[in-house]
């Protein structure tokens, strides 16, 4: 059974990837860019299922790292649409660690990112009602 060690994740689990050695500095610590990625990726995903379209990431607010991440930990992010607007959408999203060969989660950092839904000429396009 997993503990988590910062109360629960908010949202749905959206992606899972494993930290290699290849996403780390000498010290093993996974690269911050790496993480920030994943959870753009994450985002992408729940973004363009909701607006059935391409999306685009337009903006990330204020993103600090609580705990680091290291080479065998499990990556897991969770998104939550926060906010529909009329051609983007915010979304709050957490990245957890699972600790390597333990049952501890950890939350490493979270961020609001703001995505923007488009057509098939790259211009601002309506999200769809639901």
């Amino acid at each position: 059974m997993v503990k988590y060690a910062d109360g629960r994740p908010a949202g749905d689990l959206t992606l899972r990837t494993l930290a290699m050695p290849s996403d780390a500095n000498a010290a093993g610590d996974i690269f911050g860019g790496w993480v920030m990625a994943q959870m753009d990726l994450a985002c992408g995903i729940r973004a363009a299922e909701r607006a059935r379209g391409r999306v685009v990431t337009a903006a990330v607010k204020e993103m600090s790292f609580a705990k680091p991440m290291k080479i065998g930990d499990t990556l897991c992010v969770y998104t939550q649409i926060m906010r529909i607007g009329r051609t983007s959408m915010t979304l709050k999203v957490e990245a957890w660690a699972q600790r390597y060969l333990q049952e501890l989660m950890e939350k490493v950092t979270d961020a609001d990112f703001v995505m923007v839904a488009l057509d098939g000429t790259n211009r601002p396009t309506p999200i769809p009602p639901e």
